[in-house]
């Protein structure tokens, strides 16, 4: 599904064109602290390429979303999280919460998360 881009805070980010705390980059991926963390460890790993939400995906985007999981696990373990255990996130639009609309995975970790859904 082709996609007209649209510059959202995330392409900023990748941009370097507004502060962020990055804490890896490469050609596919970008990934950085949340300013206002949910838990101990909040890290939000976004595609470089805009792709508004999972339902924009396709099978062109497989290696740059592959490389959001294999960079979620890269940084658990850097942040001393993988052993005990996190939780990934990815939102799908208004009613599955996504808040930006530039797909992006949340790491979240160092304590104990609640229910993922309130009952």
């Amino acid at each position: 599904m082709a996609t007209e881009y649209q510059e959202t805070i995330f392409t900023k980010i990748i941009n370097k064109e507004i502060p962020a705390n990055i804490v890896y980059q490469d050609e596919l991926v970008t990934a950085f602290r949340d300013i206002a963390p949910q838990a101990p460890t909040h890290i939000l790993i976004i595609p470089n390429k805009f792709i508004p939400t999972v339902n924009h995906v396709s099978s062109e985007d497989e290696l740059a979303l592959g490389r959001l999981f294999t960079v979620a696990a890269k940084l658990a373990q850097e942040e001393g999280i993988a052993e005990e255990g996190y939780r990934l996130v990815m939102n799908c639009n208004k009613n599955g919460g996504q808040e930006v609309f530039h797909i992006h995975m949340h790491l979240l970790g160092g304590q104990k998360l609640g229910p993922l859904v309130a009952k």
